[in-house]
């Protein structure tokens, strides 16, 4: 099964030259937007004053981001940045943290924010999975009840995994963010 991935690019932006760079951020936002696989991005500057630029891409897999990567329009780009925009870090996220990323096109001008501490994570993924999971062993034990209790529980993990992975954790997670992030320096 593919992760989606998260990639964390940290740019140094002349302060003077803001405007320049968040449009040239817009505009790379609207080609990510129509790439296949592209779940979402986002930019974040710690303060007015910082030459620091945090930008964040989703992709659904390795090989949306790969096409992404090998695209004439991402060369053209990034081409388009030179003396505006200097690449200083790279970092590559998989996993479930990525659920408690910038959420997609995101455009804040404050400090950046941080991941929420494992329990509120843990809280977070119980309400959904909780429901999720007693609905569909519910619903399957009535549909195949002379099933195995672990083929029953197979299919209800089958049939359960992508709704939660594609509609019920980022709705959640979108719902109790000021939540999530109370507490956390900004």
């Amino acid at each position: 099964m593919t992760e989606p991935v998260t990639i964390a690019i940290t740019r140094r932006v002349d302060p003077d030259r803001a405007a320049e760079a968040a449009a040239w951020a817009r505009a790379g936002q609207d080609l990510l937007s129509a790439r296949p696989g592209y779940l979402g991005s986002g930019w974040i500057r710690p303060d007015p004053a910082s030459p620091e630029w945090h930008m964040l891409f989703r992709f659904a897999d390795d090989e949306s981001l790969a096409a992404w990567q090998a695209s004439p329009e991402r060369a053209w780009w990034v081409g388009s940045a030179q003396g505006i925009v200097e690449d200083s870090r790279l970092e590559r996220r998989t996993g479930i943290e990525g659920w408690f990323d910038a959420p997609s096109s995101v455009e804040v001008i404050s400090p950046s924010a941080g991941t929420p501490p494992r329990w509120k994570q843990m809280v977070s993924i119980f309400l959904v999975f909780y429901p999720l999971s007693l609905a569909a062993n519910t619903f399957f034990g009535w549909l195949i009840p002379d099933w195995p209790l672990w083929a029953r529980v197979f299919v209800a993990v089958v049939a359960v995994t992508p709704i939660m992975t594609y509609v019920a954790l980022p709705l959640i997670t979108r719902a109790l963010r000021p939540w999530l992030m109370r507490g956390i320096a900004r």
